[in-house]
């Protein structure tokens, strides 16, 4: 069976310092599954030189596999810290481990977890419209279910 770690090290070879890798698969049957992601995005022809690197350096006579290398979709929930990092400024949805889901903008992201800006309308006491409250919501990343991108087409 092909291991994760000779993956990663051909991978290593290749990325350069704004490329990081998302997520390494490889099943029982050798079905081999990649996640790159860049701080400027990956191209179709990055990912291409990504999976000849792989494929150049496996031997398919000594063991069959099926090879995918892609980047994360826009749809995709963030796994690594990276991510995180890459989408500071952005809108983000958050999905705790008790189901609650928290949209707004990522302000910080570290080893501890992240800080979402979260902006509604409540109703205040003395006011008769209601006013916009932010807050600044912190989440360690063992409190996080899923954290995705926002997709929105102002």
């Amino acid at each position: 069976m092909i291991n994760k770690e000779l993956i990663r090290s051909l991978i290593d070879e290749k990325l350069t310092d704004d490329m990081f890798v998302v997520d390494i698969q490889v099943s029982a049957g050798n079905a081999i599954s990649v996640l790159i992601d860049s701080d400027n995005g990956l191209s179709i022809d990055q990912c291409v030189a990504f999976s000849r690197q792989i494929e150049h350096n496996l031997d398919r006579d000594e063991e069959d596999f099926q090879l995918e290398v892609s980047s994360p979709g826009l749809t995709q929930p963030f796994k690594v810290l990276r991510q995180y990092q890459k989408n500071i400024g952005r809108e983000i949805e958050v999905t705790t481990n008790d189901g609650d889901k928290h949209t707004g903008i990522l302000k910080e992201a570290s080893e501890d977890g992240i800080i979402l800006e979260e902006s509604r309308r409540e109703r205040v006491e003395g006011k008769k419209k209601k006013v916009t409250v932010t807050e600044d919501l912190p989440f360690s990343f063992d409190m996080i279910r899923t954290a995705k991108s926002v997709i929105s087409f102002k």
